[in-house]
């Protein structure tokens, strides 16, 4: 899947030269927590969140530090945050480093990229101009349109036994052969051998994940590795 496939079209953008208040208005008019910010010709300029408008002076949550610590601070640095607080136009505060994906951009590129910059909404951008935004919403929208359904479907135990165990067979922390799986009429019976408690959570949500599964019984023992150095 990739990012034309889920982004938000037409973005709702904002001007450079818009004020703040106009900014503030729009996104909680909108229920978005973010603009682009883009010229009249389309390009991309930044992007503006609600996260800008926190440290502002008349909400009195500039930033306060001790005396000592302002004394560290450069003048660029004091320039930036002064900017911050008063400015009175979106591109007085906005943020202009702006990360972009194409359109074909694969979802995982994304969520790499919003994970490592730590940022929730990513501008799709084609020849220069904004075409479309990509959020953490649009993401979750893509999740529930690929989850299965509540009626798992029907498939011989023989067969959904094999690809439990074969989904396991792929895990590092499921161990070689330490795991039993069994299967009637669709419940899913796990025993065996585990040697951490996120493993007997790993273990269900493997079976729960594969087709046919109605059920999943947990008879799983954890072994400490201390009390099988010592049985061996």
């Amino acid at each position: 899947m990739q990012a034309e496939a889920i982004m938000t079209a037409p973005v709702i953008g904002i001007e450079p030269t818009a004020s703040i208040s106009d900014a503030a208005g729009l996104m909680l008019s909108k229920n978005i927590g973010g603009l682009p910010v883009i010229r009249s010709d389309g390009t991309l300029l930044g992007i503006v969140s609600e996260g800008d408008f926190l440290r502002r002076a008349e909400l009195g949550t500039r930033r306060k530090r001790s005396r000592w610590l302002e004394f560290l601070v450069s003048p660029r640095r004091a320039a930036e945050e002064y900017v911050q607080a008063n400015g009175r136009r979106i591109e007085e505060v906005m943020t202009a480093d702006v990360i972009t994906v194409s359109p074909d951009a694969s979802l995982s590129e994304i969520v790499e990229l919003m994970t490592r910059n730590h940022v929730k909404r990513i501008p799709v951008v084609d020849g220069g101009k904004v075409v479309g935004i990509v959020t953490r919403s649009d993401l979750l929208r893509a999740l529930l349109s690929v989850l299965p359904g509540s009626a798992p479907a029907a498939m011989d135990d023989e067969r959904i036994r094999q690809n439990i165990i074969a989904e396991l067979a792929t895990q590092k922390w499921a161990g070689k052969d330490m795991i039993s799986v069994t299967v009637d009429k669709g419940v899913v019976e796990l025993s065996g051998a585990i040697f951490d408690e996120r493993e007997r959570q790993a273990a269900i949500v493997a079976a729960e994940n594969v087709a046919g599964v109605k059920a999943v019984k947990d008879n799983l023992f954890c072994a400490e590795p201390l009390s099988v150095i010592l049985v061996s």
